[in-house]
């Protein structure tokens, strides 16, 4: 799509007056969009009646633009339509305007376009028309930003700088956490618009031996900036700061990445508590849950309510050792923006309690309104929505896809690790891909299920079936990841999975054995362990209660 801008238009001869009545009167048909949400229009000179703020298939965009698109109405109205846009084109130069081919005149509606979007496939006759907002604020120009997938971003104008950038601190360092760690500070050493550029990771202390020498794990990261334990020959950037006190780490940091084994969650919530900023914001990458026999709960949300702040997931298709040589994947973020934290749709840019989501309620993945009244991230720093988290995560090896749904993020990333081991089991056994394929079948129809049932007032199963979190971590974690290679160990070398995990992996856990356990506690405290069969199998095995063997009778109809 070819974008124009009037002023460019009006100094230029070769383009004759006549195009600008042909591109404002015509209209056209354009690919459905992934889903519509009503908003009244900013612009006073276009019709009202007709705006919507589309989230579109490419991924939206921090700017939306207007553009037509095809809605049955009287021939009259397409007229009106015109000379409106017409005139608000022409009394407003700095707009931008998109000109692509079209299937068929019809009347105008007006539509929010990605500026960075695909144009519509060429070859049709008629011409198509996007308007967009002024890219400007107080006679500067803005720059593009980096397109988002599923964003909750409002149509609003950001200034070219903020007073405050984000600070990030990363609470973990394993392979994971310093993987994580890796592409953070990556991204923040290049956004610095966004964010400060040195990055604070929480190094549980340890000594390690490098060179012959015993020291310090954190004095290996800060020097040789290198993991040494963990992650060792994989180079860090030199703003990836290893800190062995986590109060220290965590010190004026607004956005906070959670990354340890979830049984330290309890423990660790307790030291943060009261010693991080109120109105930070948090994004879990521990797949797991917190669950007891009274209850459930999703560790996002945990953490949460414990530090009274907000915590989105992330959760996908990951091998911590392939991320981090880089070699190229993707993963999904669930972050659904707090009202408070929301823009309002006018395009002043305020945020934070001051627009329409002031008035809103935050409300958890039950449905029910969040007790914890929470802070507004103040005005002074970008606004901490899905562009802005897309662009700290996002690197040309790491693919990021932003939606809303935290149950299927949540739920897809822990209790796949249950599927996981049971595959391990069957692959050391000796069976084949195909069986390994049935249980794997079988393990998402009860990840769903579950779902279902705890949490059905905002699940989405299309999370489960069609994002990274969902059946691309489902694959690789039956395939390629720990628990599953550990479980088929345990079984190759006829012991228990347990003492693989004492043996090989270096002080570190699977978290399929203690989300196995958890869950099935959980189910067997409602007397509902028989309706999720394959997970009460995986608990038995690893109880020592049930055989291995016994995994294709679960198949067998009675």
């Amino acid at each position: 799509m070819r974008i124009l801008r009037l002023a460019d238009y009006k100094k230029s001869p070769n383009i004759p007056r006549l195009l600008l009545r042909t591109i404002f009167s015509a209209a056209c048909s354009i690919p459905k969009p992934c889903r519509l949400s009503p908003f009244p229009c900013s612009t006073p000179d276009l019709p009202h009646s007709s705006c919507r703020n589309i989230h579109s298939h490419s991924g939206p965009s921090r700017y939306p633009i207007l553009k037509a698109e095809a809605r049955p109405s009287p021939e009259a109205r397409t007229c009106r339509q015109s000379r409106a846009f017409s005139s608000h084109l022409l009394s407003n130069p700095d707009h931008h305007c998109g000109v692509a081919p079209s299937p068929r005149p019809t009347p105008l509606r007006c539509r929010n376009l990605d500026p960075l979007g695909l144009a519509p496939p060429l070859g049709y006759s008629n011409i198509a028309v996007s308007l967009a907002a002024p890219l400007t604020l107080n006679n500067k120009q803005q720059p593009s930003h980096r397109r988002t997938t599923h964003s909750q971003s409002a149509k609003m104008t950001v200034p070219d700088s903020f007073p405050h950038k984000h600070k990030v601190a990363v609470i973990g360092s394993g392979n994971w956490g310093t993987t994580v760690g890796k592409v953070i500070a990556e991204s923040t050493s290049e956004h610095p618009d966004f964010f400060e550029k040195d990055v604070q990771m929480w190094v549980y202390e340890e000594k390690v031996r490098v060179d012959g020498e015993t020291r310090n794990l954190t004095e290996v990261i800060n020097t040789k900036h290198q993991n040494t334990k963990y992650l060792e020959g994989i180079n860090l950037p030199t703003n990836l700061i290893a800190n062995p006190s986590i109060e220290d780490a965590v010190k004026d940091a607004t956005i906070l990445i959670f990354n340890f084994p979830h049984e330290f969650i309890n423990n660790i919530c307790r030291q943060l508590k009261g010693k991080i900023l109120p109105y930070a914001r948090g994004v879990s990458c521990i797949k797991g849950v917190t669950v007891t026999d009274d209850k459930i709960e999703l560790i996002c949300e945990f953490i949460g309510e414990q530090l009274e702040i907000y915590c989105g997931a992330l959760s996908g298709a990951n091998i911590a050792s392939e991320i981090a040589n880089e070699n190229w994947c993707e993963t999904t973020i669930a972050y659904n923006t707090p009202p408070c934290d929301r823009h309002v749709a006018n395009g002043n840019g305020q945020a934070n309690g001051n627009g329409n989501g002031a008035y809103e309620e935050h409300r958890d993945s039950r449905g029910q309104i969040v007790k914890t009244k929470l802070t507004p991230v103040p005005e002074d720093y970008p606004p901490l929505d899905h562009e802005v988290l897309h662009t700290l995560f996002s690197r040309p090896y790491f693919t990021v896809s932003m939606v809303s749904d935290v149950v299927g993020v949540s739920l897809g990333g822990a209790l796949k690790n249950i599927v996981a081991i049971a595959c391990g089991f069957v692959e050391g056994h000796g069976w084949n891909m195909t069986a390994k394929t049935a249980v794997m079948r079988r393990g998402m129809l009860e990840i769903i299920q579950f779902a279902r049932e705890f949490y059905p007032e905002t699940i989405q199963p299309a999370t489960l079936w069609e994002e990274s979190a969902g059946w691309g971590d489902m694959i690789v974690s039956c395939t390629a990841a720990r628990n599953w290679r550990y479980s088929k160990m345990a079984v190759e070398r006829g012991v228990s999975i347990q003492e693989i995990e004492r043996t090989e992996l270096n002080g570190q856990k699977l978290q399929g054995i203690s989300t196995s356990r958890e869950v099935s506690s959980f189910l067997r405290a409602r007397g509902i362990e028989d309706k999720y069969p394959l997970f009460k199998l995986v608990d038995g095995i690893l109880d020592g209660k049930v055989n291995v063997n016994d995994i294709p009778s679960l198949f067998r109809k009675n």
